[in-house]
């Protein structure tokens, strides 16, 4: 056995890539990797070199040199089960997304074959580049991308990261931040406070933690998804307590019906005057739907609490708090601003007709634009055929959906795991593409969203259901969703 260790620059890479993959991984421009391999290997990266010297060396009649997979795709994984309760919820935490909620039931859905295309590889040359490819381009016939702004404080969140921005910028174009834009990080307790004194009750707000992020919106070109108006966690809790004070007593109906619209108002306005055009849509409520302790008489099994914690909304105003803040926002967002019902497990057959029938209320009094559909799954649940099932029941409705916190997430951080989550992309992205309008089906599919750029963004943080590892490097995720975009394009095209 021979052991060779090779850095290449990007030139030699894209020869060493066409020729033969030597360990199952792409090459990428500046790695290092240590093969042990027969002297067969040896063979191989010799003719490999030689090829790339009579290629640059040539004067005259250089051709363009292409390689491309053999683009044959994996059958859609489907699930004999009718029905998972397997779930990663948004979480209560700052920074825990991926908490879970709810228990596993069965995981039958058929994992299949990892068969990812490699698409097209481009040309080589002497003044040849590596191929650039974004996947808002690839599925710009289909839906927008977005991506995840991470963080939770203006210190540790991702926009300091300049590479993490450039990449989100040259892949998406739509983003969400996924906590400042919450109640608690907006709503000022001191300034409302001195409000009261003053005899005006309004609640205070301060947009130090979100005008950075819809600055540099503004500054390159990128929509944003507002997240979120109302939701029962994350809201601060002398916000709707008597005095703005943490020890008072709940406010009436009525003084927290005035809050929430004033709230709504402010924040709506400063967005619209200072970044006209950048939030093209708002979750307005998150996860107001519990089918398993909610209100059965308010038509949508509305959440009372949150694992044993008060569902302050409900508290304070009842179940009336959901179509009370989609009539206030409403009211106050731009014409062209999309409002939209957003939570998790929504492929739950109980919790999918109740989210069915708030909507379809919601709708008829023209108040809202579209269903968000969060999307923290697993690489084997839920089925594919649930979710599709799921996607087409609301399609019924006419409403827009947006799959708003894809993270399909490993137990596991190897190989062959980081494979199957490549494979579970593409088997979702095949199945939303079939299902969008723009591949014949009846969905009305106008954004997909990952729920973050890379894993482990900073220290401490355990996500690895992102598209690109650590070192902002593809992972398979990201290679799979290229591949099914690539295809479904050239179907478009065709």
């Amino acid at each position: 056995m021979v052991q060779l260790r090779i850095k290449h620059s990007g030139a030699l890479a894209k020869v060493l890539n066409g020729a033969t993959s030597l360990t199952g991984k792409r090459l990428r421009s500046g790695d290092s990797y240590v093969m042990e391999e027969n002297l067969l290997i040896m063979k191989r990266i010799v003719y490999a070199i030689f090829c790339m010297m009579f290629l640059t060396c040539s004067a005259c009649g250089q051709k363009e040199v292409s390689s491309s997979g053999d683009n044959q795709q994996d059958s859609i994984a489907v699930s004999d089960a009718a029905e998972e309760t397997a779930n990663t919820a948004e979480g209560t935490a700052a920074e825990s997304p991926d908490a879970a909620e709810g228990t596993e039931e069965a995981e039958k859905t058929t994992e299949g074959t990892v068969g990812l295309t490699d698409g097209d590889e481009g040309t080589f040359g002497e003044e040849a580049e590596p191929e650039q490819v974004s996947l808002k381009d690839l599925a710009a016939d289909y839906f927008t991308v977005g991506v995840g702004i991470n963080g939770s404080t203006l210190e540790n969140q991702t926009l300091n990261m300049p590479e993490y921005m450039a990449l989100c910028k040259e892949q998406f174009n739509s983003c969400t931040m996924t906590n400042l834009m919450k109640s608690c990080y907006i709503l000022d307790q001191s300034g409302s406070k001195k409000n009261l004194e003053n005899g005006d009750g309004s609640p205070a707000l301060k947009f130090d933690n979100i005008d950075p992020t819809l600055q540099w919106c503004q500054e390159n070109g990128m929509k944003m998804r507002g997240h979120t108006l109302v939701w029962h966690t994350q809201a601060p809790e002398w916000f709707f307590r008597e005095g703005y004070d943490d020890g008072g007593e709940y406010v009436g109906k009525e003084v927290m019906l005035a809050r929430m619209e004033s709230y709504i108002a402010q924040l709506l306005t400063h967005v619209q005057e200072n970044y006209p055009g950048v939030v093209y849509c708002w979750d307005v409520v998150n996860e107001a739907v519990d089918p398993d302790n909610g209100d059965k008489d308010s038509g949508f099994m509305c959440r009372r609490d949150n694992n044993g914690t008060p569902n302050p909304w409900y508290e304070t105003i009842g179940p009336d708090y959901v179509k009370m803040a989609f009539t206030y926002a409403r009211k106050y967002a731009a014409e062209d601003v999309k409002l939209f019902y957003n939570d998790f497990n929504t492929y739950m057959s109980a919790k999918r007709t109740a989210i069915y029938n708030l909507c379809e209320s919601l709708k008829e009094e023209g108040l809202i634009d579209g269903i968000g559909m969060q999307g923290y799954w697993g690489i084997s649940y839920p089925g594919l055929d649930v979710l599709d099932g799921t996607i087409r029941r609301f399609a019924k409705l006419d409403l827009e959906i947006h799959i708003t916190e894809l993270s399909i997430g490993v137990d596991e951080e190897t190989e062959m795991q980081f494979k199957k989550q490549g494979n579970a992309y593409k088997n979702v992205f095949n199945m939303l593409l079939k299902a969008d309008t723009a591949g014949g089906g009846p969905a009305n599919i106008t954004n997909v969203t990952f729920f973050g750029l890379k894993d482990h963004y900073r220290d401490g943080d355990t996500t690895n259901s992102r598209l690109f590892d650590k070192n902002y490097q593809p992972k398979p995720a990201y290679d799979a969703v290229v591949s099914i975009l690539k295809s479904a394009a050239k179907r478009i095209q065709e």
